[in-house]
């Protein structure tokens, strides 16, 4: 049975579909509620499920419990066969044990039919990341006196220095920041804080910005009234916030002018970050902590590159090492 890659709208709104869609979205706001998920996460869960919805309505499955641990490995063979890769294929069946997971919880299915599906591993790509020459290349490239340079330079600085997501810089609030202290607090995945470090230079950078940033007027009407909306750190030139996308053009901006034709992303800086501290070394759990890593297998990762980068280093310079 063919999956196909984007959902078919349904012809009615018949019992099965309701029965499949009110269990989604039950299952989204429960994510929302208790878990925390942020909105992307959700975007993938709710595109996820709306596929597996597709597929069991064609297996002739009428409500979501009908499933059968057959017919889910049929999903999971489908979305091989349809070419997906490992990594998309691993997150649309953790989409459907998490649905099945709460499914046992509300009590529409006994045991969970997804649990012994088996995601395909995964070969682990090694982190881009700059050297810190090019880093330094790339923090010199906005302009002071340019239009939204002392913006952008603030925004490298920060995200250089905290070794934040792009998602967490966009979403910082003036109360977010102690300048004095050299500290900022994060909000990561899963709402998740912790506190972020901010070095000499960033803060600098930022003091620079905030000086100049435009406010909204709206933002100028809610500031006096406790309890309102907070004030982001980073907007645009109308004073609102600043997007993702927003940052990730201005870095690509900023890449050119450094005249760096490595592809790189917001996230390149953050893994920048970890392995400049693992190479200077730092304490591979200090890393994971000024990540937010919940689990050091994730950290461990850039252990790969610097150990990479050594065996690189001794093959190239050691009389003996061929």
């Amino acid at each position: 049975m063919a999956i196909r890659s984007l959902r078919v709208p349904a012809g009615s709104e018949d019992e099965p579909t309701s029965l499949f869609s009110s269990a989604i979205e039950r299952f989204l706001r429960f994510m929302t509620a208790e878990r925390g998920a942020s909105s992307l996460t959700l975007k993938s869960y709710r595109e996820d499920l709306l596929q597996l919805e597709d597929f069991l309505h064609s297996a002739g499955c009428r409500r979501p419990g009908d499933a059968s641990s057959v017919i889910l490995r049929r999903f999971a063979s489908g979305l091989h066969a349809a070419g997906y890769a490992a990594a998309t294929v691993a997150r649309k069946l953790a989409s459907t044990r998490s649905f099945y997971r709460f499914g046992q919880r509300e009590g529409w299915v006994k045991a969970n039919p997804a649990k012994p599906l088996r995601s395909p591993k995964r070969a682990r790509k090694l982190p881009r990341f700059l050297t810190a020459a090019e880093i330094a290349s790339l923090l010199a490239a906005p302009q002071p006196e340019a239009s939204g340079g002392l913006r952008d330079q603030a925004i490298l600085e920060l995200m250089y220095s905290a070794g934040i997501r792009v998602q967490e810089l966009v979403n910082l609030n003036d109360q977010d920041l102690d300048l004095v202290g050299g500290t900022i607090r994060v909000r990561g995945k899963g709402r998740r804080e912790r506190l972020g470090v901010v070095g000499s230079y960033a803060q600098a950078a930022v003091r620079a910005w905030l000086a100049i940033r435009p406010i909204s007027a709206r933002q100028a009407g809610l500031s006096a009234k406790p309890g309102t909306n907070p004030q982001p750190v980073f907007t645009n030139r109308f004073g609102n916030r600043l997007s993702v996308r927003g940052v990730a053009r201005l870095l690509e901006k900023h890449l050119a002018t450094a005249g760096l034709s490595r592809r790189a992303s917001p996230h390149t800086l953050r893994h920048s970050f970890a392995t400049h501290l693992l190479d200077a070394g730092a304490d591979i759990r200090s890393v994971q902590e000024l990540l937010g890593h919940k689990s050091l297998v994730t950290t461990q990762i850039y252990t790969h590159v610097t150990t990479t980068r050594l065996l690189d280093a001794f093959r190239k310079a050691h009389p003996r090492a061929q």
